[in-house]
């Protein structure tokens, strides 16, 4: 199974080929374009994520190996990239992997940290600690 750290590697690798800050943007909002949708009821009060300027959506399926998918979404271009960033690092891991992982430190390998606007970075934040309890509840 590959491990968050394998797939913060391939982000880096993939951002360092990028020249600059709006390449990067845009790479992001791309990768956010491959997510699939959400069902109508899956946009639901329930999988909202609290602290996000937009409207962002997390669903949390765990699975019988003990891992956790995780699918969501954003009525926000960049904020739908920035999701799909998360769920890379973040789907398909077990709880124990997901609690232990420093997401802060990732974003900052990442640069995102430093250019995103202080009203996405705790939108960024929110979506990781609903992350993290959805996968602390199962654990």
């Amino acid at each position: 199974m590959r491990t968050i750290e394998d797939d913060l590697a391939d982000l880096i690798s993939e951002f360092d080929l990028l020249e600059d800050w709006e390449e990067r943007y845009r790479y992001v909002i791309d990768l956010g374009k491959d997510l699939a949708p959400l069902t109508d009821p899956e946009r639901s009060e329930a999988n909202k994520v609290r602290g996000c300027a937009s409207q962002v959506w997390v669903v949390t399926e765990p699975h019988a190996d003990r891992t956790v998918t995780f699918r969501g979404d954003s009525d926000a271009h960049i904020v739908r990239g920035l999701i799909a960033v998360v769920l890379r690092l973040y789907s398909g891991k077990t709880p124990a992997a997901i609690r232990d992982f420093d997401a802060k430190a990732a974003f900052e390998q990442l640069g995102l940290s430093g250019h995103l606007s202080a009203q996405r970075s705790n939108g960024l934040a929110s979506m990781v600690g609903r992350i993290r309890r959805d996968a602390e509840a199962l654990a």
